[in-house]
């Protein structure tokens, strides 16, 4: 009976510290999750979003939990911050819009300043919200899902969608309220 010899699991090399394997298993596995958000994302973005999930493997190493395989984490890390990433850029393409058209009464070009702070404002207050609240209210208002479709994704009732939303939309017009006239279309 002949004794396999199965590869040491890289995960237990970097949770002890061991630089060396984390930048072997780094090196061998970056350009694939590249490509991988490459698939969602530009490159640069794609790029950014892998060292920052590599990076937060490294620095959340002692205290990482994973059920399933090291690389099946990672893809699946780097699939939901790039999911994030569109749904931020959607929203200041968004709240830019929506500025544009409101500072055409006030002014000849939108004030990007102003598109960056309240950008930062929603983002902060969007993150601030219960996670199915938050949800919800992405789906509905940033991807522009119907409450049906939400529902049938989310695997809830319609009502639960509406409920969601409802009280997404009254934490984020109290949070929100120096914004509300440049926020109307949204809330």
């Amino acid at each position: 009976m002949t004794q396999s010899r199965h590869a040491p699991d890289p995960l237990d090399a970097i949770r002890i510290g061991d630089k060396k394997a984390f930048d072997l298993f780094f090196l061998r596995h970056y350009s694939i999750l590249c490509g991988y958000a490459g698939q969602f994302v530009a490159t640069d973005d794609a790029e950014e979003i892998v060292q920052d999930v590599m990076v937060w493997l490294w620095e959340n190493r002692d205290n990482i939990v994973i059920q399933t395989t090291l690389i099946q984490y990672l893809f699946r890390s780097v699939r939901n911050k790039c999911i994030n990433h569109i749904h931020k850029e959607r929203l200041k393409e968004k709240v830019f819009h929506s500025l544009s058209i409101h500072q055409e009464t006030l002014f000849d070009d939108p004030d990007c300043y102003v598109v960056e702070e309240l950008s930062r404002k929603i983002e902060e207050s969007l993150n601030g919200l219960p996670e199915s609240y938050r949800e919800a209210f992405i789906l509905s208002r940033i991807d522009g899902k119907t409450y049906n479709e939400i529902a049938s994704l989310l695997q809830v009732s319609s009502k639960t969608i509406d409920y969601r939303i409802q009280q997404a939309l009254k934490i984020l017009r109290v949070q929100l309220k120096d914004y509300l006239p440049l926020l109307l279309p949204f809330l």
